[in-house]
């Protein structure tokens, strides 16, 4: 897929709202609930060592309670080919997100959109990232938390952020209701992602914080 930087920028010119993607589903209720709330995205994990892993039967069952029009992402970290492949021959993934080191040929092998996500500290050059992931439809940046992979709820320093980046931003990183309207104001990304700052517990989404994250997000016009 080759980038085309005049269709994102008037993308960006054009847009009116972030949109909302909820990561780390587990159970039909909390997509039932996400999806009823507003989010434009939902995430499942396929990354045994996360405590919001799901399988491939979980998952099956998962997304046949997401709605229309509700975008399906699969999270990665570092897979084999054959096990993306098994995961897409039964979940029907809209986008696939991957975390660990992934090249970009392997990202752009299966057929699907890709979201590419860099775990952001100093001394990273999301410049370069770019460059090397522009095939990718957009850039997910979190916190840098060493031996992890995202999910931990740190935030990072949001000014590390070039404005011109010609990737679409996908904000995460210790995002929550309380903090999510000045990071937008901060950052002006395409979307915005959360898991552990709208949860009761891992995996398990609080429908009061989801709730109170959208309308955070939907209060604030680029």
């Amino acid at each position: 897929m080759l980038y085309n930087a005049a269709f994102h920028q008037k993308l960006a010119l054009t847009m009116t709202m972030t949109r909302i993607k909820i990561c780390g589903l587990t159970r039909i209720q909390d997509v039932q609930a996400v999806a009823a709330s507003g989010a434009n995205a939902l995430g499942l994990v396929f990354y045994a060592p996360s405590p919001r892993h799901v399988s491939v039967q979980q998952a099956v069952q998962l997304a046949r309670a997401i709605p229309p029009f509700v975008t399906l992402v699969g999270l990665f970290v570092n897979p084999a080919e054959d096990e993306v492949c098994e995961v897409l021959r039964h979940v029907p993934l809209d986008v696939l997100q991957f975390h660990g080191e992934e090249e970009p040929e392997f990202c752009a092998r299966f057929g699907r959109p890709w979201l590419k996500a860099i775990r952001v500290k100093q001394g990273v050059d999301l410049v370069q990232c770019t460059a090397r992931y522009f095939g990718a439809q957009g850039l997910l940046l979190d916190a840098f938390v060493e031996g992890t992979h995202g999910g931990t709820g740190a935030s990072f320093d949001w000014k590390l952020i070039p404005h011109d980046l010609p990737l679409p931003v996908i904000l995460s990183g210790g995002l929550h209701p309380g903090n999510v309207a000045e990071a937008i104001r901060q950052v002006r990304p395409y979307a915005v992602d959360v898991s552990s700052g709208v949860e009761s517990a891992k995996g398990i989404k609080d429908a009061a914080k989801v709730a109170a994250f959208i309308k955070e997000v939907k209060s604030i016009e680029l």
